[in-house]
């Protein structure tokens, strides 16, 4: 099934770029292009893509503002943040918004079209040390956590298992690592991540990683 793209970019350059590159793909479609976030979020509902390519850094509204929008309106289109430093701080505030990962703007072509798969597939575009380096740095920016125990608890009732399968992701390991660490098989751990995200209202393991930090199940450090 081909992969519906809208590429959200205020340089044209970077706009024409991406979509040459994408469009040369076989499974991959860019479907339309946005030069800020207000544009972004009305093509989103417009033409109803799988994935977006956004912008950090674009006038009228900004593309974590655009993302934060889109998620709520949209569950089904997944946002895949460009950004030329792999530590800027509004990448953890895009994926707080709902991003599904990020994606450096010199990604090499297959490197970009191989996230863009990920994203569309429903998992997180980030690779296990990415996720704990940066979720670990910017966790701090939080003065307070996001969830207090109680908003914890709200959020569902994890068993013993389940919060430490959330742990083991918010620390960075992959499911076939998670299963290795517990002696389960790995199908098991997909299991518990369903169950994990379904409980607290989640998107995909990067959001899952987030609340791990925020809700202080895991310290930065």
């Amino acid at each position: 099934m081909t992969i519906r793209v809208l590429v959200a970019d205020d340089q044209m350059m970077v706009r024409e770029g991406f979509s040459v590159l994408l469009g040369a793909m076989p499974d991959i479609e860019v479907v339309g292009e946005a030069v800020n976030g207000r544009e972004a979020v009305d093509r989103v509902r417009e033409l109803a893509p799988d994935v977006v390519l956004m912008d950090i850094r674009m006038p009228e509204m900004n593309g974590i503002e655009a993302t934060r929008e889109i998620v709520a309106a949209d569950g089904a289109a997944k946002v895949l943040v460009l950004t030329t430093f792999d530590l800027d701080e509004y990448v953890y505030q895009a994926l707080r918004a709902g991003a599904s990962g990020f994606l450096l703007k010199d990604a090499s072509a297959r490197q970009l079209a191989d996230g863009v798969r990920v994203v569309a597939a429903g998992e997180a575009l980030l690779a296990p040390s990415v996720t704990k380096r940066l979720i670990t740095e910017f966790s701090k920016l939080s003065e307070e956590p996001r969830y207090s125990a109680a908003t914890h608890a709200a959020h569902g009732d994890l068993t013993d298992r389940e919060t430490e399968v959330l742990v083991l992701i918010a620390q960075g390991l992959s499911n076939a690592e998670i299963a290795g660490r517990l002696v389960v098989a790995e199908s098991t751990i997909k299991t518990h991540v369903s169950r994990i995200l379904v409980k607290l209202g989640l998107r995909d393991r990067t959001q899952a990683a987030v609340f791990a930090y925020e809700a202080r199940l895991v310290t930065p450090g």
